[in-house]
């Protein structure tokens, strides 16, 4: 499947869109345990999908769907109750970036955007993610 090339931040120049390494303070405490923040900073291996800036997004390694890639921000959020009233930009960019590669994977006929959050929502990973699924028809509801 084609991958979404990692685009420049603003002002940058195309040279510099290879990667965006997370500073080292971000991987302070527990955010240093944390598997997201591992796969972020490129100690864990994953299969880039999209990056920039703001957000890395990889192929789940259990894909629910033919289309199941994982878009997480690099700084570490542990869900949407950690999220706050400055998070407003970066929770939209990360709707936005799975709205970009759905369209790059050619998901016209449609795809799912999920956010877990805490235990009885679904979140394994107390990092904060978007899934997104498609390539094939979503039932619902979901479980």
């Amino acid at each position: 499947m084609p991958r979404l090339p990692a685009p420049a931040p603003p002002g940058l120049a195309p040279s510099a869109r290879r990667s965006f390494p997370a500073p080292a303070a971000m991987y302070t405490g527990l955010a240093m345990s944390c598997l997201f923040c591992k796969i972020v900073e490129g100690s864990i291996p994953s299969t880039a999908v999209y990056q920039d800036e703001l957000c890395y997004a990889f192929a789940d390694i259990n894909p629910q769907a033919p289309v199941h890639v994982l878009i997480v921000p690099r700084r570490h959020i542990d869900s949407m109750t950690s999220a706050g009233e400055s998070d407003k930009a970066l929770l939209g960019h990360l709707l936005w970036a799975a709205a970009e590669i759905a369209r790059a994977k050619g998901l016209a006929r449609g795809y799912r955007a999920v956010l877990n959050t805490g235990p009885d929502g679904g979140q394994t990973v107390d990092h904060l993610h978007v899934h997104l699924l498609g390539g094939r028809p979503l039932t619902w509801p979901p479980g």
